[in-house]
Formats: structure tokens, sequence, C-alpha cells
């Protein structure tokens, strides 16, 4: 490379600059010299190589002491370049009859350091001007230039707005320089997360280079704009009960830290942070809320709606009343919203709201009535009506005889409730029969039922008897050999007569023909004693037809 003509040779600072001596080695050197030119152009001698006797001398220049080497061909070398090294150094062979010169030129360039933003701003703040930070690259030469950048582009000066001032110290040790260029920026609120950043550019031995510095982001303050108010809620509905936060917010940097909650009904507005909880809130909190500013700018409104249920079920409760009875039932909704009314009776499903114009014994039952906001989650009542129908006991009575002509079955038809209890006895004589046999107790009805054998007419009492009333009912029933069909029953209870045990029933009427003939001897005592005989007569039949109980097993 030339420099105005001459031959250069660019040095990294640093490093060994070599300069070989561009002149052709004549017949006859005596010796070769290096010199260098100081600024006013008088030489310097540096080192001295002879021919004949190959002895190297270096001069006694402080500059480059131990620092020099001078090679067979008469080329320089230069340790540990300086920015002082930067001269003209002259080439010089020497013969009897001449001496000829070749000037050299160095450049030394020095990369600078990473430029890096101190002196950083804790924040900036809109509408004002303030220092942002120093960009320092240090330790370069030649000296370089600084450029800030935000977000990539280049930040030009704009008066107030975008301020530049650049400073260059060269240290005078070493010649190199250190650029400080300062930044102070005017920030708008859409500087929140810009990156800013800033380059060095250096003359290298190629060229023009940049080295960048790491980018900073900085936290800039801007005023609140806009207020809003929202409601915090686990669900989107409210219902009553619910905890509601209200949380007010502004869009400033930083966020304000207070506001002013205004509640419905309250003239005044509530200082409080960014947060406003109420607790169990009831219908009456449903309305408007507003939140704004200390300074009671920027407010924003938003409506909270508390939904509620309301049930009332008349009556309700344990409730007794009498068969026949009327009884009004009502299941009144208020709510928020439109409900939906189930109806539940001893845990089944009711197609029909409960009207009761005659209760019956089947009426009774727990009812239960039961609401709910479909759209508001949690939100459902219920009440109950536990519905006791009461009756005094009624009594009906029927007689058969049974397929196998050899017993007869007379049942108690018994309605009531609280259940009556039902005894059996002979008429005349009192004697209580206890061989009676129940049928479940269903709606308020059941049967008592006996199987006798008699061998003469006999009148059977049954009396039912409750809380409410004792109720008895007679019946007459013809000795065996008499067929009664009065009323028919299920035809169930006539199949269960099918099942035979008949040696036991032969034994009965046995015994029941033995007796007839002991009568017959004493007619006389047994028409004074008629109706103890007849009981004695129907309380051995009862003896004698046991296997009834077990007949009346299988059939149940």
């Amino acid at each position: 490379p030339l420099a105005l003509g001459l031959y250069t040779v660019n040095a990294i600072y640093g490093d060994t600059i070599t300069m070989p001596c561009r002149l052709e080695v004549p017949d006859g050197l005596m010796f070769g010299k290096w010199k260098y030119e100081m600024p006013n152009g008088s030489p310097v001698f540096i080192a001295f190589r002879s021919s004949t006797k190959k002895n190297v001398q270096y001069d006694d220049v402080p500059d480059y002491k131990n620092r020099l080497n001078l090679s067979e061909n008469y080329t320089l070398s230069i340790r540990n370049a300086r920015i002082s090294d930067e001269k003209r150094f002259v080439c010089m062979l020497v013969t009897e009859d001449d001496v000829s010169e070749e000037p050299t030129i160095v450049k030394v360039f020095k990369q600078p350091s990473q430029p890096e933003i101190l002196h950083q701003a804790d924040f900036l703040e809109t509408e004002k001007l303030k220092m942002l930070g120093e960009c320092i690259a240090r330790d370069s030469y030649p000296e370089g230039n600084i450029t800030w950048y935000k977000n990539g582009r280049v930040l030009q000066p704009v008066e107030e707005v975008v301020v530049i001032n650049l400073q260059k110290t060269v240290d005078k040790s070493t010649g190199l320089f250190t650029m400080t260029s300062s930044l102070q920026y005017m920030p708008t609120k859409e500087d929140a997360n810009a990156k800013f950043a800033c380059s060095v550019t250096y003359l290298g031995p190629s060229g023009q280079k940049t080295i960048q510095s790491d980018p900073v982001v900085f936290n800039v303050h801007y005023p609140t704009e806009k207020v809003t108010i929202r409601v915090l809620s686990q669900s989107s509905t409210i219902k009553e009960g619910d905890n509601v936060t209200l949380e007010c917010s502004g869009n400033g940097n930083p966020p304000p830290q207070e506001f002013l909650f205004y509640i419905p009904g309250e003239t005044e507005g509530i200082r409080s942070s960014d947060t406003y909880v109420m607790a169990d809130v009831r219908r009456n909190a449903t309305g408007e809320y507003k939140c704004s500013l200390i300074d009671k700018s920027m407010m924003d409104t938003t409506t909270i709606t508390v939904h509620y249920l309301d049930l009332q079920l008349t009556p309700s409760g344990e409730v007794t009343k009498q068969i026949g009875e009327a009884l009004p039932v009502s299941c009144t909704i208020s709510s928020s919203r439109n409900a939906t009314v189930l109806w539940i009776k001893d845990n089944t499903r009711m197609q029909t709201s409960p009207s009761f114009s005659s209760l019956q014994y089947q009426d009774a039952g727990n009812y239960i009535c039961e609401t709910t906001l479909q759209e508001v989650e949690g939100l459902k009542k219920r009440k109950t009506l536990k519905l006791i129908v009461e009756g005094k006991p009624q009594i009906k009575m029927t007689k058969k005889t049974n397929t196998n002509k050899m017993s007869k079955t007379i049942v108690c038809h018994v309605e009531g409730f609280p259940k009556p209890a039902v005894q059996w006895t002979v008429t005349g004589s009192g004697s209580i029969i206890n061989k009676a046999k129940e049928t479940k107790y269903v709606n308020g009805k059941f049967s008592s039922k006996i199987v006798i054998a008699p061998e003469e007419n006999v009148t059977l009492t049954c009396t039912a008897e409750n809380q409410l009333e004792r109720t008895v009912t007679s019946l007459n029933v013809s000795a065996i050999s008499i067929p009664e069909y009065d009323e028919p029953e299920d035809r169930n209870d006539d199949n269960s007569e099918k099942v035979n045990d008949q040696a036991k029933l032969i034994v009965g009427i046995v015994v029941g023909l033995l007796l007839v003939a002991l009568v017959a001897g004493v007619v006389y005592w047994l028409y004074v004693k008629k109706s103890k005989t007849a009981s004695k007569h129907v309380d051995k039949d009862l003896g004698n037809i046991e296997e009834n109980k077990k007949l009346e097993e299988n059939n149940h």
C-alpha cells in the first residue's frame, strides 16, 4: 500500500511491525542503516548492520530499546507496536561510491473496546428531557465515532427531544482515544419497551468497522390516561352470600396505588387500594359501581347483579290431617331470574304439583319442593312437607268356605292410620283367637285372616283400635257343613287354600264328629252351656288346623 506515493506498512497496536528494505543490495555494499525522521525533518538513526563484519548495532534511542531486530536482508522489525511508531522510516544502503535510501510509512491501528452505556437513568418520564446515559468506547486509534440507536434505528438530534454530545479524550502516555457520547432523551409512552443501544465506528487496517453495545431497556414513566373497574369473582355470576372483590386499575406507569370507589347508595367515594372487598353480599348490593383516581378524575363504571332465590312452602314441616279433608299446598318462588321448580315425593319425582281436595292414606309421605336458578352455580333451595293422613279404623268382614270344604277363611279388612291393632274374639264366650295372619300394611290398609272349621254356627267379632277410635264388627259364620261365599276374595287367597295337608284336616273332622256324639248324649247340658260349647268347638278347630299357618306362609 502507498500513502502519498510512499510504501506504507499497517500495524496493529501491540503487534510487531515488519518493514522490508525495498532496495536491491548493490555490489560493494559496506553497511546498511535504518533511521526515522523527526517532525522537523532531522534524522534519528536506530539500527546499523555491517556487510563485511556481519555485526549489528542498535543506537541508544530510548523509545526503541530492546524492541528492534535488523535481519541479514536488512528487514527491520519493531516489537510491541505503539502509536508513537507511526513515523517515516528510511532504509539506507551505503557503498564506497553511493548511498541509496528508500522510505516506509508506518500506520498503527487500535480497535476500541466494545462500547457500553454507563450512568443509566433509573427511569425516563414523558414530556421531560432527561439524561438517558453515556456511551463509552475506550482505547481507540485513530479516534472513532459514536452513534445512538432506538430499536435498531439511528437516533438523529432533535431539539429538546434528542440531544447528543460527543467528547473525545486521548491518553498522553499511549496516544489512544476514548470516546464518550451522552444522550438526553424525551420519551413517549410508546418507548416503554424500546431498546436503546450505541455503536462505535473506527478505522482498521482493512477499512471502516463498527462495534455494537448491548441493548438497554428503560423504565418509562407516563401518567394514567384511563381507569378500569372490574369484578373479581370465582364464578361468572354472583349470588347472595358470595364475597365480591372490585379491582380498579390505571394504565399509567407506575400504576396508581389508591382509588376512590363509589358504592350504590353512598354519595362519597371510599378511599382504598386498587381492590375493594364486599363480603357476604345481599340482593340490595345490586347496582352500579364506579371508581376514579384520588383527584376524582377518569372514572369508570360497572354493574353488579346479585342473584337471589326465595322459596316459601305452605304448609311445611310436619302436618297431620284427617282422611277426606282438603289440603291446599303452595310453593311460592321469588328470584332474580326465572327458576325451575321440582316436586319430589318419597324420593320420586312428581309430574305435577300436589293438590289435595280429599286426602287419602296414599297421599301421606315426604314432599319436597325444590327450585334452582340454572344459570347461577350453586343457587338451589328446597323445603319439605311431611304429610300424615290419619283416620279412624274402618272394618269390613268377609267369609268363604275353602275349596277343600273342610275349613272356612274369615277376613277382617281394616283401614286406618295410625295402624289399628286387630283382635279376634268369639261372641258370647269372649274367647280371644290368637291364630290370625296379617297382610302388609300399605296406604293405611291391611287384612287380618283366620281359618276355622266350626261344627256349629258361631259369631266372630273383629275389633280394630288406634289412637283415634275403637271399632267393632261381628260376623255370623255357619257350621263347616254349610258352604258360604258371601264375599269373593282375591283368587290368590283361593289358590292358597288348595295346598293340602289332608291328614290333619281329617283328624280335625273326626274330632269334630266325636264331639258331636258327645253333645248328643248330653243334649240338655249342651242347651244350657251352648255358648261355651261353641267356643270350645272353635278353639279345638283352631288347634286342629295348625297346618293353616304353614299354608298361608307358603302362599305368601
